[in-house]
């Protein structure tokens, strides 16, 4: 009988495929590298890689691509037995071009809907995610049903635990609008303890531009912690009685399609480990960065003596901010 795991995070999975010429078009593109992919399924990866017991719920096709992504999954000592094999629909797939430092736009190939998205409330198993010592969710779960309801009953069967944590990953090509997306994020606040989004995630979920307004807002919808990345302005997290702004790390950028999804493993592992809120996000900059100097995603994620080696490499600049508030 398998261990139960300290970490469940639930949501997107597939298959990257990524063009192994930089600075090419998709049309003149003559070689791909196929790699694990999905928001979910890489901060699975990265906190698997920091060395936590880590369980994927997801959906995949019955298809050669949908056997891939178990198989990686397994490869990467992430626990895929609660994987749903959906025979209706195929393992979705991703393309991306690579224009850095900036420029990475996304093709997702999830129509008319993707098997993350069927995942049911009778896929789950609620003991195990209530037991979970950390549950990580993204917005992209919320976008349709039946996965939308699923959520919601892995939430109520948490009942607010703590580190149950929503990512806010808002993708605009799973919505009608910013406003559809911010109505389901704002029902899901009730039920979560920690949020992590860039500005204009945030901006979805409270309608706020500016961090700390954003950051409060989330606070007073009851959560415990909110990060908000800020890209070159670095990362404000924010508690009740807590602002720490930690600036960015430099890096030479190959791909940053994979920074987020670094940044949400090393959380998931600062949070597990108690660590104090400024080494958290010091953490997790310096992953997200280590990622985004590689091409892949999953595959790139840092081990632990890789990110302790790129902080000690940085040390604290005097911009920090830490302030009891």
């Amino acid at each position: 009988m398998q261990n139960a795991p300290d970490v469940v995070v639930m949501g997107r999975s597939g298959v990257d495929v990524y063009p192994l010429q930089v600075g090419v078009g998709l049309e003149d593109v003559e070689t791909f590298g196929k790699y694990l992919g999905g928001s979910a399924a890489n901060v699975a990866v990265a906190a698997a890689r920091l060395g936590e017991t880590v369980a994927l719920v997801t959906g995949v096709g019955d298809d050669p691509f949908g056997r891939f992504v178990r198989r990686a999954l397994r490869d990467l000592s992430v626990d895929d037995r609660f994987v749903v094999v959906d025979p209706e629909h195929p393992t979705p797939v991703t393309f991306c071009e690579v224009f850095p430092p900036d420029d990475f736009p996304l093709w997702f190939y999830r129509r008319p809907t993707a098997p993350d998205l069927q995942v049911r409330p009778a896929d789950l198993d609620l003991d195990t995610v209530r037991d979970a010592r950390l549950f990580w969710a993204t917005v992209t779960g919320l976008s349709e049903e039946p996965s939308r309801s699923a959520h919601h009953a892995a939430w109520e069967a948490r009942g607010r635990r703590r580190h149950t944590v929503l990512d806010l990953d808002y993708r605009p090509v799973f919505w009608s609008s910013p406003e559809e997306a911010g109505e389901q994020v704002r029902a899901a606040l009730p039920h979560v303890t920690v949020a992590v989004g860039n500005r204009e995630e945030c901006e979805v979920a409270t309608g706020e531009t500016d961090p700390d307004r954003a950051a409060e807002a989330l606070l007073d919808a009851g959560l415990e912690l909110a990060v908000v990345k800020q890209g070159p302005r670095g990362v404000l997290g924010r508690t009740r009685t807590e602002r720490v702004v930690v600036p960015p790390t430099p890096v030479e950028v190959v791909n940053g399609l994979g920074a987020g999804d670094a940044f949400g493993g090393s959380l998931v592992h600062g949070l597990l480990a108690g660590l104090p809120l400024e080494q958290v996000l010091r953490n997790a900059n310096a992953a997200g960065a280590i990622v985004a100097s590689r091409l892949e995603c999953s595959t790139a994620m840092p081990t632990a003596d890789e990110v302790a080696a790129h902080v000690a490499a940085h040390a604290p600049s005097p911009t920090l901010e830490s302030t009891r508030v």
